[in-house]
């Protein structure tokens, strides 16, 4: 078979890859990227862009219903056609990636779309719908296959149609009923999207709360939130086992066994309990990476191997686009010899884009508590802030902050509301920039805004 010599492969085509093939090709180097499915990733068509789309539709729907109570009447009637259409229209372009290919190749990059493995040192093959093609990277492989759903070993589980996040973007019609498998998230932010256009829904969480990686105080917060919104939330629990039953020309239904006895069912079931790589199909073996891992590790300018690079999901550093492509953009300086930046973690945002969206970064108190850390917490609650007061309905959430005492700066912080994502881009720079608590303590916060509650914080620093 012969075997075609380029500088520089791409191995998967999401967010961060598709960036650090624009940068390599910009500088000149010959680049093929791989994908076997849409160039471009999860984020555009199936996760970040269409969900988002979602989530404001969602949250139009729930202001109207806040009329009554703030301004006058109104009627709502929830219609999820505008919102299918325009995932279609303006996300995905009905899940077609022609665009987003001619971009690239227009650019001077070279697409191949098949499913790539590392068949040795330096050399990639790639199973492709016209046969197997071998590609052999003189400078650098780039390592971004993003991850797949992780579905649980349950009984019964895999004999039915049930959703990933994949099959729940795409829906055209919003279901009567649906039992979600996960509290993460991306369960909770589908759960809450789903009930506010009228399915009954249920939110099943193995462990002892909502959002599990954050804060406790963010996890109840939510719970409070949905349960007030008749979001049915069932936490600490595990399913023993899930049935799907059709009856004639009937919509069929799933049937969930609760390992407590109990019985759920639902006309749809979302399973969102985490993702992985599949890294023995990638074959990072013959590069000496473990195959049996979770993620692949990395130093800090991106380097897995001989001449390999690691970005993405993969690294286990933050399943987000944005982290991605900042790892992008320092792989790509190392592949060019460049002396740039190296990766610095202790800032990684994240956002949960419910109602209220909850943002987060750096540290929980419990994992600073691990590190050994001689921690102080802050926090407060919207509604009792100026803004909150004044927002009234829709005014649930918080801000905690989380303090290395001994240091004096910032090590984490959640900010939950209204504006949770935005006004988390304060405490972000707080953390990442270590500003003394002190100092945060003397500046001047707009009156009345959200992020003001973050004064009110710091005042309430203890521990």
């Amino acid at each position: 078979m012969p075997v075609e010599t380029v500088d520089v492969v791409v191995i998967g085509m999401g967010p961060g890859g598709e960036d650090a093939a624009a940068r390599l090709v910009r500088a000149g180097r010959t680049v093929v990227g791989i994908d076997a499915r849409l160039l471009g990733g999860e984020c555009p068509y199936y996760a970040c862009v269409p969900t988002k789309m979602m989530v404001r539709a969602a949250d139009a729907l729930a202001e109207a219903h806040r009329v009554t109570e703030l301004a006058g009447t109104v009627q709502v009637r929830p219609d999820w056609a505008p919102v299918a259409a325009r995932i279609r229209a303006e996300a995905t372009d009905n899940w077609d990636d022609a665009v987003a290919v001619e971009r690239f190749e227009k650019a001077g990059g070279r697409f191949v779309r098949g499913r790539a493995r590392l068949t040795a040192p330096d050399e990639v093959s790639v199973s492709t719908s016209n046969g197997e093609r071998v590609f052999q990277a003189t400078t650098a492989i780039v390592l971004n296959p993003g991850t797949e759903p992780v579905i649980p070993a349950i009984a019964g589980l895999t004999d039915t149609p049930y959703w990933t996040n994949r099959g729940a973007v795409a829906v055209e019609q919003v279901p009567d009923s649906l039992i979600v498998l996960g509290g993460g998230a991306v369960g909770c932010e589908f759960a809450q999207i789903f009930a506010r256009f009228g399915a009954s829904v249920t939110v099943l969480e193995a462990q002892s709360r909502l959002l599990p990686g954050d804060e406790p105080e963010a996890g109840e917060l939510l719970a409070g939130v949905f349960t007030a919104e008749g979001i049915r939330v069932r936490t600490g629990v595990s399913v023993a086992r899930v049935d799907y039953e059709r009856v004639g020309e009937e919509p069929g239904r799933f049937v969930v066994l609760l390992d407590d006895g109990a019985v759920l069912t639902a006309q749809r079931l979302l399973v969102a309990t985490g993702r992985r790589t599949d890294l023995a199909a990638l074959g990072v073996g013959v590069v000496g990476l473990d195959e049996q891992a979770r993620t692949i590790a990395v130093d800090e300018r991106m380097r897995a191997a001989e001449r390999v690079w690691a970005i993405g999901d993969v690294t286990g550093k933050g399943a987000f686009t944005h982290v991605s492509m900042y790892q992008a953009r320092i792989a790509v300086a190392d592949i060019l010899g460049q002396d740039g930046e190296t990766a610095d973690y202790r800032a990684v945002p994240r956002v949960t884009f419910t109602d209220p969206e909850v943002g987060a970064v750096g540290l929980t108190e419990a994992a600073a508590r691990q590190r050994g850390l001689r921690v102080r917490t802050g926090l407060t609650r919207i509604p009792s802030s100026a803004r909150g007061w004044i927002h009234k309905t829709g005014n649930d959430g918080l801000i905690k902050l989380v303090e290395d005492a001994d240091r004096g700066v910032l090590v984490g912080a959640t900010s939950a509301g209204p504006t949770g994502g935005e006004v988390l881009s304060a405490l972000a720079l707080a953390v990442h920039a270590e500003v003394p608590t002190e100092r945060l303590r003397q500046m001047i916060y707009a009156y009345p805004t959200f992020h003001r509650a973050i004064e009110d914080a710091l005042r309430n620093l203890t521990g």
